[in-house]
């Protein structure tokens, strides 16, 4: 079947920009992505109908096209994460082939009664206490809150945050979070999150992780449900 097919009662338009998606899904574009020019001497339509086509294609975050500039393939803005595994957000984002970057909004050692009950430990226990918000590529996609026990983790009061992951630089140090349990909700956001984030809405992860039997991180994230999926493989009955 030629594309587009002018018998059909669909739009020029839409005809394009189906194909396009078709071609997006099977990896056509991996290389690069035709020009306007290319695609109105491809598909023998005006570039008016093209543009059409790839406003859709943007509307839908699939394609780039900013008037004057090639349009471009967007990677996937949506990070990934399989239940049942102790994973670290920074791998996870740079898995998605995102940029992982942080910035600390808070990192100090104080004393917190019901952190350290969360720990086990006596309520005037020193506990290092880190903030970040965390953006995989230009965008947030989690605040993300952790206490340990300052007798471990001091390290990390000397270590670059903003673009490494607590478990890699607790790992340099020997110490190697090795079992956790979490609890995910979705919460609405105070105002200040809400800027931060923007979105009203998160999914709420507390986590306790342990090394060596030991409880060793109280974790709470809140992550935009929009760029954060959790997945899990579920066997027969």
């Amino acid at each position: 079947m030629t594309i587009p097919d002018r018998t059909r009662d669909l739009p020029l338009w839409r005809q394009v920009q189906e194909d396009l998606v078709r071609r997006l899904r099977t990896g056509e574009f991996t290389e690069r992505f035709p020009s306007e020019v290319d695609l109105v001497a491809e598909y023998g339509v005006s570039r008016t109908t093209v543009r059409q086509a790839l406003r859709k294609l943007r509307d839908e975050g699939a394609v780039s096209a900013e008037r004057g500039r090639r349009p471009r393939v967007n990677r996937s803005q949506e990070v990934e994460q399989p239940l049942g595994v102790l994973y670290s957000l920074h791998a996870s984002v740079r898995t998605t082939g995102l940029t992982q970057h942080s910035i600390v909004q808070k990192l100090h050692v104080h004393a917190d009664g019901v952190i350290a009950d969360h720990l086990g430990l006596d309520g005037s226990t020193p506990l290092v206490h880190l903030e970040r918000l965390r953006l995989a590529g230009d965008e947030p996609l989690a605040i993300d809150r952790v206490w340990l026990p300052a007798e471990h983790a001091r390290c990390l009061l000397t270590a670059d945050l903003t673009a490494t992951g607590v478990y890699t630089v607790l790992e340099e140090a020997g110490i190697r979070l090795d079992r956790g349990q979490e609890s995910i909700r979705a919460v609405p956001l105070t105002a200040a999150e809400q800027d931060a984030l923007g979105c009203p809405v998160a999914l709420s992860i507390h986590r306790l992780s342990h090394a060596q039997g030991i409880p060793m991180e109280w974790r709470h994230t809140l992550a935009r449900g929009d760029r954060f999926t959790l997945t899990a493989t579920i066997g027969a009955l």
